[in-house]
């Protein structure tokens, strides 16, 4: 195994989000159920984004903005994702690597534009995510830097990349790329993929040994291993992965590791603005907690730390000094 020279390199969609807010009468009118995720044509998000009020553009994606936390807590971070050469593509690369992100992936040159995500945040703080994947999904197997990847501790996949066959490759190759180089692969859970073939698909990656440390919040490892309650989830899947961390909102987290379990509560935020982005820090914190050499709980209390921050403005990136907050 050769030394570590990034301690985390996330492959993901390469998404823009666009952040409005909205009232329940705009869900209502365009028959959007509050929080929840759609994936849209490329006519559907340019219908929608014309109806909407004013946005800000903020890049985004769930590792995307895992790296965005991850870096901000002090560690060298990486992205893997596909963006086209066109405006979005420019604000995505430009915002990873301001914030001092490794971004590589060479453009799409034809082809579906960036992707966005049109995101309605409503007065209670909830998101409602209307995805238009574009390029992202066009991630195959020759953007991957097999050099970047063996250097890195961690090869965190995104689950919400999984579905679309070339992406899926990429990420299949990418964990294999990795445990031959003696690495710790990570996957976050989407709740689109629990479900149908998507399912049996991931079940089979988890029972093949290709996952190391798995996250998910309890409705995605419900909706996973087909379980009642959370108690019965954790038994499946807590045998066939090293670490299992489960998000529950204002509940907190669980984690167990080789064992041993240990829970944390959630950590309070002045104030909650918009929920976008808290599971994606929680695993940053988490990783970062676990490259740094804390142990299972306190791994925990940063991923609560990094969440608390993000709930409490808008956008799924920091804005304080997220390495002070935790302590790292």
């Amino acid at each position: 195994m050769t030394s570590s020279q990034i301690d985390i390199v996330a492959i993901g969609d390469a998404i823009v989000d666009v952040i409005a807010t909205a009232d329940d009468s705009f869900l209502e009118q365009h028959r959007l159920p509050k929080g929840s995720m759609r994936l849209l044509s490329t006519a559907e998000a340019d219908e929608l984004y014309g109806a909407m009020g004013p946005a800000r553009e903020i890049s985004g994606g769930s590792a995307a903005n895992s790296m965005a936390g991850a870096a901000a807590l002090g560690l060298n971070a990486a992205f893997v994702g596909q963006v086209a050469d066109d405006q979005l593509g420019d604000i995505f690369a430009h915002d990873m690597r301001s914030l001092g992100v490794r971004f590589e992936t060479p453009r799409l040159e034809q082809g579906p534009p960036t992707g966005r995500c049109l995101i309605l945040v409503t007065p209670d703080a909830q998101r409602t995510m209307n995805t238009c994947p574009g390029a992202s999904h066009e991630l195959t197997t020759r953007a991957l830097d097999a050099d970047l990847i063996r250097s890195a501790s961690v090869t965190f996949l995104e689950g919400y990349l999984w579905g679309p066959e070339r992406p899926r490759a990429a990420m299949l190759e990418a964990a294999r790329i990795a445990h031959k180089a003696g690495r710790t692969v990570a996957f976050t859970l989407s709740e689109s993929l629990c479900i149908g073939d998507r399912r049996e698909g991931v079940v089979g990656m988890i029972e093949a040994g290709l996952v190391d440390v798995l996250f998910g919040n309890e409705h995605e490892v419900a909706h996973l291993t087909g379980s009642a309650n959370l108690a019965e989830s954790i038994d499946v899947l807590s045998p066939k992965v090293g670490t299992l961390v489960v998000t529950r909102g204002a509940e907190g987290a669980v984690g167990i590791q080789n064992g041993t379990h240990a829970e944390v509560s959630a950590r309070q935020a002045e104030r909650v603005i918009d929920t976008t982005g808290a599971g994606d820090l929680f695993a940053a914190g988490f990783l970062a907690g676990r490259c740094r050499g804390r142990d299972l709980a306190g791994a925990l209390e940063t991923g609560s730390i990094a969440a608390a921050e993000i709930i409490s403005h808008f956008g799924a990136r920091p804005e304080a000094d997220l390495k002070e907050l935790a302590g790292l």
